[in-house]
């Protein structure tokens, strides 16, 4: 099969006419049909997409379902005709149509028997706004109108109302294009009005985690509504009372079932929570005893994540685990213990220690999560656009960097997040305590305030604590994982050492050595910084996406800090900004590392300083990404594509002015780095590349290939890389001897990615 064609249709419709051809008659996606060639064996259908062919019987089905679907659209009268051609054993299916005249509505009325009906259809039915005088007769149009009242019917008790019930008389026999619609809302068969049923009792049935109810089950009367049986004898009633929305009295509510479905759900805790049943009572009373079974996961679980990385002598992993339990205190509260380790190798590079870890970071964090707010202020009760929770987390991190740093630290915080609307979240820290201790390498010590390079220091080795608060706003994250047009958004505000700095100036507490307040012997940060997170998703039809991200971010020491301290400040490079660099081997601004020297002093400080030295108050990336799907069935996943450019940097907020009594004239630090907008343009790098997806439904498996494109760290045109020394890509030359003399260290052009989930 090689192409559809649509005539003489309106061009409002051809796009949705070529989906009313049979699947088996539309044209081959030419990558699944050659992944079909390639893998399938003796034409069975393993992998890929097999050739379509034409079937005329199939082409005579396409062609009567395009013409009802003209006729629904309000050309009553089209024609639709079929034509095959061929050539070179390929066929092109066309579809002639003659729509005749559009057929539009002179007049809508009404027939309600059932008063209270009636009434409430006329009280809603400004909400009906697809059919009406004046406007294209249009069968989706009526499709659309019954399933709204169907809806206002369900949300007003009237539990036995069926769509069955709503249905469309029309006149077409006018013959002047018009046509009179009358809708007729039925009572049931043998009655004179629709039932309104209100709730009565609730059964909440919890069975064991393989849905089997054996044994003997905790019960209990929680008030007169609900009663509790729980055969896993694991949950507390409040843990799933507190999340049904129905109430005994209430008239009964379609939405308020299927809220009480998605939130008991979104505790986490449950297998399978399938809609409330409900019994009439046998009285006259219309009202309905609700029933709830519910399947509980297994309390334990534990997911291991990762990803590889590699260029030229360099490879590293990243590699975690996290350990859950489900169900602490029999509240639905989630305990989780997280280790993540990352280690980055380098085999040639390494002046001091070739061949071994180039840095190390070891993560282990424990997580308590509450499903509501633990707080003596009343705000965010568990309601009908998410579940609340509350966070208690403790974290410890160690950062290694061989012959230069041992860094550690301790985190302790409350999160509150809680969601405003289902597309509004916001994200509460309001005490976050950190404590960090750095311990240079002696001769790395020695060699670095010799040098008079005394910030690398003040970054690096110093003990430090602080207090802070955090707020993140969330938009629309619920829609990461649709395909339709929406604007993403994250902001995170972070500010600390305020009140450490009040207290401090009250006791007038001693100075440091660097003349920096101390509380209890220890100096204490003050900064801000901000981060916003912003996207741009636009749908192009099927699974196919482009996406527009933006993330920046600003960090501001002050106060009793000329620095931000080492966790605080931002990078580049990785699998989820700058695809083809590493980590924290960007930047600041035109840095180049080249910059220390080629001597054995300037070339050991260099090493020592690796993927320390390239940081920034100031992150700027922005990355463009077009995602397709290749094949629904390759290898039991389905593999999607991506082409993506990277651009952006990190740069320092002031400039590391060189000491004029300097008698070594010691090079300033990161030379190049500041952000000056005059200097902006040749500051920004650039990549691009292209990936592949391989969605197994539970997790997506990534596979990325990042080409730098521009690389700021040179000067003029040089630093269009991948133009002026494309020939040099996969071979050395004349650019790449050149950055090895003057950096000892090999240019990468090329960088892979290997990782879980996607990159944003």
């Amino acid at each position: 099969m090689r192409k559809i064609t649509i005539k003489g249709m309106d061009k409002e419709f051809t796009p949705l006419a070529v989906n009313y051809v049979d699947k088996e008659q539309q044209p081959n996606n030419v990558i699944n049909l050659q992944i079909y060639y390639l893998f399938s064996k003796n034409g069975k259908k393993d992998i890929g997409e097999p050739p379509a062919i034409v079937d005329s019987a199939l082409v005579e089905y396409s062609r009567s379902q395009i013409e009802k679907f003209i006729q629904n659209k309000g050309y009553l009268k089209a024609k639709v005709t079929d034509t095959i051609k061929t050539k070179k054993k390929k066929a092109e299916l066309i579809f002639t149509t003659v729509e005749g005249p559009l057929f539009r509505i002179r007049k809508f009325s009404d027939s309600i028997p059932d008063k209270k009906v009636e009434n409430l259809y006329k009280r809603s039915n400004v909400v009906f706004t697809n059919v009406a005088p004046g406007k294209r007769f249009d069968t989706d149009s009526l499709a659309a109108d019954r399933e709204a009242f169907y809806l206002v019917m369900k949300r007003n008790g009237y539990y036995d109302f069926y769509r069955q019930y709503i249905s469309f008389n029309y006149d077409s026999t006018f013959n002047k294009g018009v046509v009179d619609v009358q809708m007729v809302i039925d009572n049931p068969e043998g009655r004179s009005s629709h039932p309104i049923y209100k709730i009565n009792n609730t059964l909440i049935t919890i069975s064991n985690s393989h849905g089997r109810t054996p044994g003997k089950a905790d019960t209990i009367q929680v008030d007169s509504q609900f009663r509790f049986v729980d055969f896993s004898n694991k949950f507390k009633p409040h843990t799933v009372t507190d999340y049904i929305f129905q109430k005994k009295g209430q008239l009964y509510n379609i939405d308020n079932q299927q809220l009480t479905t998605n939130r008991l759900s979104e505790l986490n805790v449950f297998r399978n929570v399938p809609n409330p049943t409900y019994t009439k009572l046998a009285d006259s009373s219309n009202r309905l005893n609700t029933k709830i079974d519910i399947v509980p996961l297994k309390r334990m679980s534990d997911r291991v994540e990762g990803e590889f990385l590699f260029a030229a002598g360099r490879y590293g992993y990243n590699i975690g685990n996290t350990f859950t339990d489900r169900n602490i205190f029999k509240g639905a509260a989630i305990l989780q213990v997280k280790l993540n380790e990352s280690i980055l190798f380098d085999n040639n590079n390494n002046l001091t220690t070739p061949g071994a870890i180039e840095n190390q970071d070891f993560n282990v964090g424990l997580n308590l999560i509450y499903p509501r707010i633990i707080s003596p202020f009343d705000f965010a009760k568990p309601g009908k656009y998410g579940v609340p929770h509350t966070t208690f987390s403790t974290n410890y991190s160690l950062f290694f960097q061989k012959g230069l740093v041992e860094r550690q630290s301790f985190i302790n915080s409350i999160t509150y997040d809680f969601f405003e609307t289902p597309d509004k979240q916001h994200i509460i820290t309001p005490i976050d305590i950190e404590f960090s201790r750095g311990i240079i390498n002696h001769d790395a010590d020695s060699l670095l305030l010799a040098q008079k390079r005394d910030s690398y220091v003040y970054l690096i080795g110093r003990t430090i604590f602080t207090t802070g608060s955090q707020y993140s706003y969330v938009l629309n994250a619920n829609k990461l994982n649709s395909y339709t047009n929406f604007i993403y958004f994250r902001g995170n505000l972070d500010v600390g050492g305020n009140s450490l700095a009040h207290i401090s100036n009250i006791l007038n507490t001693p100075k440091d050595s660097f003349g920096e307040r101390t509380l209890f012997g220890y100096t204490f940060a003050q900064y801000s910084k901000a981060e916003v997170d912003l996207r741009f998703y636009k749908s192009l039809g099927g699974e196919r996406q482009l996406i527009f991200r933006t993330d920046a971010g600003l960090g501001v020491p002050y106060g009793n800090s000329s620095q931000l301290i080492f966790e605080k400040d931002f990078y580049a490079g990785g699998s989820n900004d700058m695809r083809a660099w590493l980590p924290r081997t960007l930047g600041p601004g035109q840095f180049n590392r080249a910059s220390y020297g080629t001597d054995t002093t300037a070339a050991n400080t260099r090493a020592r300083l690796q993927y320390l030295d390239q940081f920034g108050e100031i992150k700027l990336i922005s990355n463009l990404e077009y995602r397709y799907k290749i094949s629904d069935d390759f290898f039991g996943s389905i593999l999607k594509g991506a082409f993506f450019v990277d651009a952006g940097n990190v740069w320092r907020l002031h400039k590391v002015e060189e000491d004029p009594n300097d008698p070594l004239h010691t090079p300033i630090e990161n030379p190049g780095g500041q952000f000056q907008l005059s200097t902006l343009p040749q500051s920004i790098a650039m990549d691009i590349g292209t990936g592949l997806r391989f969605d197994l439904g539970f997790f997506v498996f990534r596979f990325d290939v990042a080409f730098k494109f521009k690389d700021p760290e040179f000067q003029g045109s040089d630093q269009w890389v991948l133009i002026d020394h494309f020939n040099e890509l996969f071979h050395t030359g004349p650019f790449k001897q050149a950055y090895q003399a003057d950096n000892n260290a090999n240019y990468n052009f090329m960088q892979l990615n290997f990782g879980i989930g996607m990159p944003f």
